[in-house]
């Protein structure tokens, strides 16, 4: 079985909903994932707009998800819904949390939303960036999957 990440709320290459971005109510979308390799201890969800005019865009940061974890229910990037023992760490937005698309007017933006599957947990420190993850990340992945959603203003 593939490593497979998906949504209910949109599929691959479709249009982000209003209600996942800063002009709705900016909540997490439902996130679905199935086939994690064999070991997997843990995963990691970084969500990011290379599509931003000054460079690649953060907006959520989500690690130590427990690996037999199979998805996220919309809205989950509080901390009271995450699976346990889940961490978030720093957007550019400089928050704890998911920060839905807000390009500015004009053409659409790419949304990756990357689910890694790793060997072991992650212990990133108190206020880790995309950077800091995936320095730790290197050499404990078993996999990785996305799903990329466009939005425009």
């Amino acid at each position: 079985m593939a490593f497979e990440i998906s949504s209910e709320a949109f599929v691959n290459g479709d249009t982000i909903p209003t209600e996942y971005t800063c002009g709705g109510q900016d909540v997490s979308p439902p996130l679905r994932w199935s086939g994690q390799p064999t070991g997997t201890q843990s995963l990691v969800l970084i969500i990011d707009d290379p599509d931003a005019p000054g460079g690649n865009w953060v907006h959520w940061v989500l690690f130590n998800v427990p690996g037999h974890t199979t998805g996220l229910a919309e809205g989950a990037s509080s901390n009271e819904t995450l699976p346990k023992g889940s961490v978030q760490g720093v957007n550019d937005f400089g928050n704890f949390s998911y920060g839905g698309p807000c390009p500015p007017p004009g053409l659409a933006h790419r949304y990756y939303f990357t689910l890694y599957a790793l060997d072991s947990e992650l212990s990133a420190g108190s206020s880790p960036k995309k950077a800091d993850i995936v320095k730790e990340m290197e050499g404990h992945i078993l996999g990785k999957s996305e799903l990329m959603g466009t939005f425009s203003r």
